[in-house]
């Protein structure tokens, strides 16, 4: 498989751009080798600078869950660029897709819009310390909330993937407020709160983990952070800026019935595009400039061509879209698994609707600590022999797969076959 042209591209980058990459997890530092340019995707399949076609299972990490230029999106994206691009206004896109996740998420009262995943968990996180008038947050090790100060430490992606418990240019203040623990670890939110929970203002969660690889919650642990998050007077923050609209039409607060204060969502509800939204119960919300004092605004906020491409991925998230998801990410997952018994690969998978977890481990993994167990050298190896063969898979073992509506069961079948080829791989070294 030819790559010489990702190869220069890689090379030039590398002279204007740091570590030739806008996110850190693109390197492909976990997997070895070099990132691939990519040119164009349709479907389920995305080509290469050279040309070379693969099977995409990364999807953007998560939001195409509809596959790569759905001609539904398209045509709504098309449409609303010859309206125009932005207007730093009020537009009826942006109110029928405030519409649409409120009646899909009831939790959702009253929503704001943002750019990204990241502002919409810190804008989430300020907003329940002036509700609360607290200052600290509970959070979970392997849970990644996006970039802002409190939330990176001993958090998921990209973070995990470059082996870094924390980051540089945070202060020792910011670090205080955060208080880390297991996740699907009860007990250690019961400890905390009975000794500090007079100063936690909320308790943030990705309901579904999906930056330690997929790690589900455990039965009862929702349930019991939504009780502890009552009794304490903090707010529960459910982080589903992956979940929301993948796992299920009222993403995991629908799938597994608990409902949070505030919600974070991203990914799926732009489409393809940069975009963000964080939402909850009106008594929360109206403290949101400009009916309150919590102050946060943005320039592309609400962007029209965002919210259609938003509005169009929802359109055709029908219930029979995610009857088929669950079956063909079914198939994949019992299929991968009987490819790594037969081959002796000791594998462990986590699945959730159309986000599927591989671990190289026998270990069942409930927490980031199981997931570190998983071996990075055995999954680096199938990720370089799936990738010879066309199959475009996460370039690290703490991401998420992805499958989408575009995917069939050919694609499945094509993808077990070779993995049972890489599982042999790996077994034999």
């Amino acid at each position: 498989m030819d790559t010489t042209k990702s190869a220069d591209m890689f090379r030039r980058a590398g002279q204007v751009m740091v570590g030739g990459v806008s996110s850190p997890v693109r390197a492909f530092k976990a997997v070895g080798g070099e990132p691939l340019f990519i040119d164009r995707g349709r479907g389920p399949r995305v080509w290469d600078a050279d040309g070379n076609s693969y099977i995409d299972y990364v999807l953007s990490w998560g939001p195409l869950i509809l596959g790569h230029a759905h001609p539904a999106v398209i045509s709504a994206v098309l449409g609303q660029v010859k309206k125009g691009t932005s207007f730093g206004a009020p537009t009826e896109p942006e109110l029928r897709l405030a519409e649409e996740i409120r009646r899909s998420m009831p939790s959702v009262e009253a929503v704001r819009f943002v750019n990204s995943g990241t502002e919409a968990t810190m804008s989430a996180l300020r907003l329940a310390r002036a509700f609360t008038s607290r200052t600290k947050v509970v959070k979970f090790e392997g849970c990644y909330h996006g970039h802002a100060d409190p939330f990176l430490t001993m958090a998921g992606s990209g973070l995990a993937t470059l082996d870094l418990a924390s980051s540089s240019g945070i202060t020792g203040g910011v670090l205080s407020d955060s208080i880390t623990l297991p996740f699907n670890d009860l007990e250690s939110v019961e400890n905390v709160l009975t000794k500090d929970g007079a100063d936690v203002s909320s308790i943030i969660v990705e309901p579904v983990a999906g930056n330690m690889g997929v790690v589900p919650p455990d039965d009862g642990f929702l349930p019991g952070l939504r009780k502890l998050a009552k009794e304490n007077g903090s707010l529960l923050i459910f982080d589903e800026v992956i979940s929301g609209f993948r796992v299920a039409r009222g993403g995991a607060q629908g799938l597994f019935g608990v409902s949070p204060d505030i919600t974070c969502l991203g990914k799926v509800i732009g489409g393809g595009f940069p975009v963000g939204a964080y939402g909850g119960r009106k008594e929360v919300m109206r403290l949101v400039a400009p009916e309150g004092p919590v102050y946060q605004a943005g320039t592309l906020s609400g962007n029209p061509v965002a919210m259609v491409a938003g509005l169009a991925t929802l359109d055709n998230l029908t219930g029979q879209a995610y009857t088929m998801l669950e079956e063909l990410s079914c198939g994949l997952e019992e299929g991968l698994a009987e490819a790594a018994s037969k081959n002796s690969a000791r594998v462990s998978i986590n699945r959730v609707g159309s986000m599927l977890g591989l671990f190289f481990t026998e270990k069942s993994v409930r927490n980031f600590q199981d997931s570190k167990l998983s071996t990075a050298a055995s999954y680096a190896k199938f990720h370089r022999s799936m990738l010879s063969r066309g199959f475009y898979l996460p370039p690290s073992p703490f991401e998420t797969i992805f499958l989408s509506t575009s995917h069939t069961e050919s694609e499945i079948s094509q993808t077990i076959r070779a993995a049972s080829t890489a599982f042999k791989e790996c077994a034999l070294n």
